[in-house]
């Protein structure tokens, strides 16, 4: 295609098709994110809170649907029956979504990110239209009743079931449909996040370990822009936390970025590890699959208890984790405090998504980073004061969440962004970008999306059209064989056998006096009974006219030309002079050169 003609093409998609579908995907997506954002504010409200008298403290930048009411105290004494019901609630809670889940639409559980990167690559780009809402109640109540996950999985499947669904009414191809369930995606995680850059970072670049769907940025950049004002203009703007005035004074504070950008990533990889070591032990066990979200459930209910009566911290293993990041910021949190959540986090996400729990990994991720952060923040300050101040100590619980997002998702420069857009602070994109490289490189060979491929060339998404390119940039001249080995029209069916046998070709051009008057192939002879073999002549069973390629012409064209007639190879002849032939080629030709050139 000339260069003009992709340049017309652009502008047409992406002007005249692509603006209005961004923004239609992005009013739906704004949309699902308030249905869900309010439908997980009043599970929590009423189910982890009204009955088991805990409220998660939110985020500092948001503002809660529902007042908490007062005079109500967190449990804390065996004797105190609410401090059993928060034990159970999470394995009720994971039975009524795994009973949901598993009836109506099993692809829903899990983290719902992996299931938008398997649709993009493996499905076409195709969600059922189920999926959207129980997706959303299935992660409410596994949320809302104590599960620790958060809302990105839910909302990308939610977002990107928009736009499967959009596409489908508008009879649009896979491409098409893979595109706007991007931008499905980018819509539900740039509104929810209140991120609308980093969310279409992350949407386009979630799919691969090392590349981007860079083609698919400008409308997830609209649908993503839509989708936050739609959400914000319900729930507020500003950012999701809130943070002091960091700065980034003196290029030393890069060296300890680094010692935490490594850390992270070793942390990550553990993450990593636990979280699928645990799915694969959940999947092995001989139970139902409804039954192991409420044994994952359990297991988190326990281990809250635990750690509420050892250290007075249990409950706060529960939800999505945002008011533990706010509470680092603030500096609220101590040493053993936050070294306690980073272990107690990672099992208690394993416990709840790993066993089947509907939810997300990116807060939980954020969670643990963050408290890693700021557990080596305040070390650093207590082995270097004078270098490492207390502000300084706790920009690392910034510093912390990207580079463990980073590290465990493989997208370095969506973290970056997303991480400053949540915490609208954006003085901090030295240290960011130097812990965020790092943690990513340590943790190169391992994802938390288990989905993801390395690159576009691995998808199934992009075989087709990168085989396709190559092909259109080569021609027949050169793949061709110009070793031409001819029969004649007089020699005999048995001459052909003999040299198919000889020389392993099943087809050969027929020559009269150096002039192409046809082909022979192998099935030509073998429909000749073997007793005829000897008298009976190549011009009797030739086929004629021959279909021919020509040096100029496109590996492309010449392919199709193999594949439409069922034939294996293609005489080569001059295009001013049909009859003169001046090579061959075949099939295993256009494989071994495509071979090199990729």
């Amino acid at each position: 295609m000339k260069a003009h003609e992709k340049l017309r093409k652009l502008n047409i998609e992406y002007i005249e098709q692509w603006v209005p579908y961004s923004i239609l995907i992005g009013l739906f997506a704004g949309a699902g994110a308030v249905f869900f954002y309010t439908l997980l504010s009043i599970t929590s409200h009423y189910l982890l809170g009204g009955i088991g008298h805990y409220y998660a403290s939110p985020a500092g930048g948001e503002q809660g649907l529902l007042p908490i009411p007062e005079g109500v105290v967190s449990p804390g004494l065996l004797t105190d029956p609410h401090t059993w019901i928060l034990v159970l609630l999470p394995a009720i809670g994971g039975l009524v979504a795994g009973i949901i889940i598993y009836t109506y639409a099993p692809e829903a559980e899990g983290h719902g990110t992996d299931a938008v990167i398997d649709a993009y690559h493996q499905n076409q780009g195709t969600i059922r239209k189920r999926v959207p809402i129980v997706k959303a109640i299935s992660s409410a109540i596994t949320i809302g009743t104590g599960g620790s996950a958060g809302r990105e999985g839910p909302i990308a499947q939610i977002g990107a079931g928009f736009g499967t669904y959009l596409a489908d009414r508008l009879k649009l191809d896979d491409s098409a449909r893979r595109m706007m369930l991007i931008c499905g995606a980018a819509g539900g995680i740039g509104s929810i996040f209140r991120a609308p850059f980093g969310g279409a970072l992350f949407a386009i670049s979630v799919l691969y370990r090392k590349d981007s769907e860079f083609e698919s940025l400008v409308p997830a950049f609209i649908s993503s822009i839509t989708a936050y004002s739609v959400f914000c203009s319900v729930f507020g703007w500003g950012s999701l936390f809130t943070t002091p005035e960091y700065t980034f004074t003196h290029p030393v504070e890069l060296v300890f970025d680094a010692v935490l950008g490594l850390l992270c990533g070793l942390v990550g990889i553990g993450f990593i590890k636990i979280f699928y070591g645990m799915r694969d032990m959940f999947r092995r066990a001989n139970i139902k699959n409804y039954h192991k979200p409420a044994i994952g459930g359990l297991l988190l209910g326990i281990l809250a208890l635990l750690l509420q009566q050892t250290c007075g911290v249990g409950y706060m293993v529960f939800g999505m984790g945002y008011g533990i990041i706010q509470s680092a910021i603030n500096g609220e949190l101590v040493l053993g405090v936050m070294v306690l959540l980073v272990i107690a986090k990672i099992l208690a996400t394993s416990f709840t998504i790993s066993s089947g729990g509907s939810g997300g990994v990116f807060a939980p991720s954020l969670v643990i980073g963050a408290v890693l952060g700021g557990a080596f923040g305040i070390l650093a300050n207590a082995a270097f004061p004078g270098i490492i101040g207390e502000m300084q100590a706790t920009s690392f619980v910034l510093i912390g969440m990207a580079a463990m997002l980073s590290g465990v998702a493989n997208v370095p420069i969506a973290a970056i962004v997303m991480v400053s857009e949540l915490t609208g602070n954006y003085n901090l994109l030295p240290p960011l970008m130097f812990a965020s490289t790092l943690a990513y490189l340590v943790a190169s060979g391992w994802t938390i999306y288990e989905k993801q491929v390395s690159a576009r060339v691995d998808s199934p998404a992009h075989r087709e059209e990168l085989t396709i390119d190559v092909l259109e940039t080569a021609f027949v001249r050169d793949a061709m064989s110009v070793e031409i080995m001819p029969v004649h029209p007089p020699n005999s069916v048995q001459t052909v056998l003999n040299l198919i046998y000889k020389y392993g070709h099943i087809g050969y051009p027929v020559l009269d006096d150096d002039r192409l008057v046809g082909i022979v192939t192998f099935k030509d002879a073998e429909r000749v009974p073997r007793e005829d073999r000897e008298w009976v002549l190549v011009r009797e069973v030739m086929t004629t006219p021959p279909i021919v390629t020509y040096p100029d012409e496109s590996l492309e064209d010449a392919l199709r030309k193999l594949v439409l007639n069922d034939i294996g190879r293609l005489p080569v002849v001059d295009r001013d002079d049909q009859s003169k032939i001046v090579g061959i080629l075949t099939k295993y030709d256009i494989i071994r050169l495509h071979a090199q050139l990729r």
